[in-house]
């Protein structure tokens, strides 16, 4: 994998980048779509790939491991082939599911037990048999185990995590490099900084996981709960602490403007369900706002969605349309709805990396965030 700086804004902290896997160039700031299980719901890949032009997707090891498995993921040659997607693919390491599985998992120093949230079955995640399984499924970049803490939590909590963090990430780093992949390409891995809303304990773990050379690296424990406003100051400080020639990814975030602002401070990769999972759910984002689409004023509004937007969706269908698929609960109206929220999400941030190569991402950034969070009912009603 090689990542190289393309541009830098000059009154921030955001940068666009290239980065080059053996199955794809991806241009950054970019946001992965989220294919949890060897699919980004209720959107074709076709689709994914021709118009809504996603670089990279992710997928989630826990949910591979479990269904299909690493034997039918071996046998039919890795993830990739198995659904027939030819561009780069991230793997998560299971490590979000030790936070939201806490009612089903019991966590060691060498690992975690879980019980399975489909049958109950018993498992053991250690740091090693996570990259075994990233290597099964031949994911172009895996994820190390982490602990992602919640919030809140205290100090004395937090440091413990932190500390287990950085233990499993050497693990990891060992079964890497000990490791070789499957599939004829490539594969890279990314460390995890954690330590809560606590900046000592993030640049600690930032400091330890630069002693382990990993190919990039991201930030977690933050979505979870914490202000807005804390974490894009944690994000600020982080960034500090990350080498400039790495890419970082900012793990699990978020909305429009939440991805605009850590752009700003120096983030080059995101991933959220909220474009597929709030289209599934009648919210859709466009330029001017965003919207619920089973909401009576569009009953007989006959415009396009977002007059901004080129995609299939926009270009074809009327407000009326889609809120009529939701009220008549049409399945196609989740299909349109994801097409639409992805690739908002995707011309968002071309758009932010063409500002930032021309230098005047700061003030477009200022601008545009006033515009996507708008509630456009509440627009109207006044």
């Amino acid at each position: 994998m090689k990542f190289e700086l393309k541009g830098k804004d000059p009154n921030s902290k955001a940068r666009a980048g290239l980065l080059e896997t053996d199955n794809g160039i991806i241009e950054t700031p970019i946001f992965m779509p989220v294919g949890t299980q060897g699919t980004v719901k209720a959107v074709k890949q076709r689709v994914l790939q021709d118009e809504i032009k996603a670089q990279i997707i992710l997928g989630n090891t826990y949910h591979l491991y479990l269904r299909p498995g690493t034997d039918i993921l071996e046998k039919a040659g890795g993830l990739h082939k198995f659904m027939n997607w030819q561009n780069p693919i991230l793997t998560d390491s299971g490590g979000f599911q030790v936070y939201s599985l806490t009612e089903l998992r019991k966590m060691k120093k060498d690992g975690v037990e879980f019980r399975s949230h489909l049958d109950g079955s018993k498992h053991f995640f250690t740091p090693e048999k996570v990259v075994g399984i990233q290597r099964s499924i031949g994911s172009d970049i895996m994820m190390v185990l982490d602990e992602c803490t919640p919030y809140p939590c205290d100090y004395d909590y937090a440091k413990k995590s932190t500390q287990l963090t950085s233990d499993w990430a050497l693990l990891n780093r060992e079964a890497f490099e000990n490791s070789k992949p499957l599939y004829g390409h490539s594969q890279a891995q990314f460390g995890i900084i954690q330590g809560s809303v606590y900046k000592d304990l993030r640049e600690k773990s930032a400091k330890d996981l630069m002693k382990l050379d990993f190919e990039g690296y991201a930030i977690g424990g933050l979505a979870v709960g914490e202000p807005a406003e804390d974490m894009y100051e944690i994000v600020d400080f982080t960034t500090d602490f990350m080498p400039d020639e790495k890419p970082r990814y900012l793990m699990g975030v978020g909305r429009p403007e939440n991805i605009l602002e850590a752009i700003e401070r120096g983030v080059d990769m995101f991933d959220c369900v909220m474009p597929t999972r709030n289209a599934r759910n009648a919210y859709l984002f466009t330029s001017k706002g965003f919207v619920s689409m089973r909401n009576a004023i569009y009953k007989d509004d006959f415009t396009s969605l977002d007059d901004e937007c080129s995609c299939y969706t926009c270009k074809n269908f009327t407000k009326a349309y889609l809120r009529h698929l939701y009220v008549a609960r049409e399945i196609l109206a989740l299909e349109l709805a994801s097409i639409h929220n992805l690739t908002f999400y995707l011309n968002l941030v071309k758009e932010a990396r063409k500002h930032i190569i021309d230098g005047t991402f700061k003030e477009w950034k200022n601008n545009i965030v006033k515009k996507i969070s708008v509630n456009v009912k509440t627009l109207k009603e006044n």
